[in-house]
């Protein structure tokens, strides 16, 4: 055994205050990194439930109108679902419309989607619950609903289920209905639509794999589409608010880990200074029996990485405890209209945990080199001598 690690196991370190000071920053840390991945996936998830990760439409993008429908058979479509970027495709017609309901009006857009909303109600549809709220439509009321277009059109929707939406386009409410309801109410047959969804596959949900499998799935829609009727646009191109948002929260636990790093690790320093200005005598004692200015400095950090790795672990639990309490039960309610969800999301990825801490602790061990360098100070002949 390393006589540096033999002798810091025998030092006594009153360290409590350290101890909690590291178990509280790592504790902000880690709930820091679980919200903010809570926030990517939830937004994101939304975003890919609503339109796609990837759309394919007409190159003017009009896809509310419904005047311009693609064919949702183009032979492309075989080639797009057969790469290993896509989970699936989807074709949707969307339309833009009107609510009214009682004295209250509010525009819609309907997304007309395979699975109908309901098997046994006609024109059975899904509203948002902000929807429901303001306008006082519940499962079982009708909804009248107008289009307009070249002409005027109107349709008495039974509203079936109330849904959580977590993010609205153009200060319109989303609704979903069935895609052959939708297609009938634009005269179209059943090959035509206003647009197909591309999900893709686990693990490319970040800007930069959408953007790269928008480029690829726009290669293969080129080369091999019928009727040159279909761009693929990405949904970071479409709700760049929202990345942007989704970045900006990004960079702000970027800075929460680097001041609670610093914290930390100064704190530790403050007590690092006090475990060598109490173990003065000591210094001195193995200065004089041979031991280097290295390997006393290893004696001291050991015993400040055993304190520093206490207070991470408790600041791990308590995170982790903390997040599964707020994950299960949505203690901590958000306003929907400024953070886009009703609650604080959380999601505890093990691997960013593990990058958070490594990076952490070994950023606190390097500043703790500096109360080292005191080591090199101490007069051996002085402090055996006081002794």
């Amino acid at each position: 055994m390393d006589a540096s690690f033999y002798i810091a196991s025998r030092l006594r370190f009153k360290g409590k205050a350290a101890i909690i000071c590291i178990a509280v920053s790592f504790f902000v840390m880690i709930v820091a990194v679980a919200v903010s991945a809570g926030f990517r996936h939830a937004v994101r998830a939304s975003l890919s439930d609503m339109s796609g990760d990837i759309l394919l439409s007409a190159p003017d993008l009009n896809v509310m109108n419904g005047t311009r429908p693609v064919d949702a058979s183009d032979p492309c479509l075989a080639y797009v679902v057969s790469s290993e970027l896509v989970s699936k495709v989807v074709p949707t017609v969307w339309r833009a419309g009107i609510v009214k309901h009682g004295e209250s009006m509010h525009g819609v857009v309907v997304k007309g989607v395979p699975t109908a909303v309901s098997d046994t109600v006609p024109l059975g549809i899904s509203i948002p619950r902000k929807l429901s709220r303001i306008s006082g439509l519940n499962p079982g009321d009708r909804m009248l609903t107008y289009f307009v277009g070249d002409d005027l059109k109107v349709r008495q929707f039974n509203v079936v289920e109330v849904h959580d939406a977590v993010v609205e386009t153009d200060d319109r409410f989303i609704v979903y209905a069935s895609l052959s309801d939708m297609q009938r109410l634009n005269g179209w047959d059943e090959n035509q639509v206003s647009a197909i969804e591309v999900h893709l596959t686990p693990g490319h949900d970040d800007e930069a794999s959408i953007n790269a499998a928008t480029q690829e799935i726009g290669s293969i829609v080129s080369l091999y589409q019928e009727k040159d009727d279909l761009v693929a646009t990405s949904s970071v191109s479409r709700y760049p608010q929202l990345f942007a948002w989704l970045s900006l929260i990004d960079f702000n636990v970027g800075i929460i880990l680097l001041l609670m790093t610093v914290v930390a690790g100064f704190n530790m320093i403050s007590g690092l200074l006090i475990m060598l200005f109490e173990n003065i005598s000591t210094i001195g004692v193995l200065k004089s029996l041979g031991m280097t200015d290295r390997s006393i400095s290893k004696v001291f950090l050991a015993s400040s990485a055993v304190l520093v790795g206490k207070g991470m672990a408790i600041g791990n639990i308590l995170a982790i405890v903390v997040c599964i309490i707020q994950k299960t039960t949505h203690v901590l309610k958000l306003d929907p209209e400024n953070y886009y969800v009703s609650f604080v999301p959380v999601d505890i990825d093990p691997g960013m945990v593990l990058l958070a801490d490594g990076v952490s602790f070994a950023a606190i061990m390097v500043l703790l080199l500096i109360p080292c360098l005191f080591i090199s100070k101490v007069d051996p002949a002085r402090t055996v001598r006081v002794r």
